[in-house]
């Protein structure tokens, strides 16, 4: 396959593959996947993905990435508490849940990070729509569960005030019920009796 005809064929591809490629040409050889990287044409993120080189690349491109690089996975932590804008400043990291082994990746474009949680807990996320690719993230209030569940140290007044969550937006965003709906499921008390601490403080903040 020319690159030209390549680029052409997965110019709407954001990140893609080896094997995405070889679902389209099955006689590829990954060896011209080293010289388009040599020739500057793409770039790897880590064995086997890749993004087209000279692509402005935002934080809803990087969370599709992130999505896709390491699977099952779903954008949560600090990435999705400051995508809606409860945490103040940007984050450092892609912050991700997954089933799978806690891995870090620093990449060419950005460091990804990945926090185990048990399979069963993999639930709480919704599909956002960016360039017409979408990408799961958590749902706010599964957010930030799974911020205190990987946070045990979280459990004092301090504590809650350092973490500068945002008051107005917690009290026009943040679905009560929901919380309490999904830290049943959870099955962990004594992430229920921090939550239901953090809960009393944000309401009195």
């Amino acid at each position: 396959m020319r690159y030209l005809d390549f680029r052409e064929q997965f110019k709407n591809f954001l990140v893609f593959s080896l094997n995405d490629i070889k679902k389209a040409d099955p006689s590829f050889h990954r060896q011209r996947l080293n010289e388009w990287q040599a020739k500057g044409y793409i770039k790897k993120i880590i064995n086997e993905y890749y993004v087209f080189a000279g692509l402005e690349i935002s934080e809803l491109d990087l969370f599709i990435i992130a999505n896709k690089i390491y699977r099952p996975s779903y954008v949560s932590l600090e990435s999705a508490l400051s995508y809606y804008n409860l945490i103040p400043e940007g984050v450092y990291s892609v912050t991700s849940i997954t089933s799978k082994t806690t891995r870090n990746f620093e990449t060419k474009i950005a460091p990804f990070s990945y926090r185990k949680i048990k399979s069963e807990l993999l639930f709480g996320y919704q599909l956002a729509n960016h360039r017409g690719q979408s990408f799961k993230i958590a749902e706010i209030e599964k957010a930030l569960l799974d911020y205190f569940y990987l946070s045990p140290q979280l459990k004092s007044e301090k504590d809650f005030r350092e973490m500068r969550i945002n008051p107005e937006t917690f009290g026009d965003q943040v679905n009560f019920t929901g919380i309490k709906n999904y830290l049943r499921l959870f099955g962990n008390k004594s992430l229920e009796s921090r939550i239901n601490k953090f809960l009393k403080f944000m309401r009195n903040a």
